[in-house]
């Protein structure tokens, strides 16, 4: 509703809010999975509806809060959008997601078939398989969306710290529920039933007294508990 807001190249921006507040909105009419009734979504100050729908999400690496794996091998999950998938690309997305150990202590490592939707893992480690799965097509726009909720805060802290090198000159959005994964974010907006009610850094938004600091002290007293 009446939202605006602008990415740089390269910058990254987390959009936080309940479940409810429209994050994942957001993602949806980036990826053009429907259109905007209003206004405009511009990239490089071209309308979205003006590119092509296949090279326009060709650019985009999207980890989905809800995960989908095929029943097949773990290489052939992570390498899905490729034309021809390298060996050294495939580990390396591994381990960019922070799951190479997990696919290598398998009997059959990358080769090891997983069940329908993944069934042979733990949520955490389909969750990194999806983003290896993203990030292996080396995408110029990177949506994470609620795509580290399975995790627990020790595993997020490992794939944030991972993402901060892949998300290097590659413009990033992170949206979440939590404010772990919203910290990594050059700027942050709040949403809350479809609107944006606060928006600024981590620390900026510390120093008020609204919404996002009041998630960041709840959140911080569940972590200890």
């Amino acid at each position: 509703r009446d939202i605006s807001f602008v990415v740089n190249p390269g910058e990254s921006l987390a959009i936080i809010g309940t479940t409810g507040s429209g994050k994942s909105t957001i993602a949806n009419l980036v990826s053009r999975l429907y259109d905007a009734r209003e206004g405009n979504i511009l990239i490089d100050d071209i309308p979205i509806a003006h590119y092509n729908l296949h090279c326009l999400r060709s650019q985009i690496g999207y980890v989905p809060q809800d995960v989908f794996l095929f029943s097949d091998t773990i290489f052939n999950n992570i390498g899905f959008g490729l034309d021809q998938p390298a060996e050294s690309l495939i580990h390396q997305a591994a381990k960019d997601a922070d799951v190479y150990d997990n696919i290598s202590a398998f009997p059959q490592g990358f080769d090891t078939r997983i069940g329908e939707r993944g069934i042979t893992l733990s949520g955490g480690q389909k969750q990194r398989v999806s983003i290896a799965r993203a990030v292996v097509r080396e995408p110029s726009i990177l949506m994470l969306d609620d795509a580290l909720s399975a995790v627990d805060t020790k595993t997020e802290n490992t794939i944030l710290n991972s993402l901060k090198r892949i998300m290097q000159g590659r413009t990033t959005i992170i949206i979440s529920h939590r404010v772990s994964s919203a910290k990594l974010a050059n700027k942050i907006i709040v949403l809350d039933e479809g609107r944006i009610i606060e928006e600024g850094t981590h620390e900026s938004l510390i120093e008020k007294d609204g919404m996002y600091r009041d998630l960041f002290e709840k959140q911080g007293q569940i972590e200890e508990r």
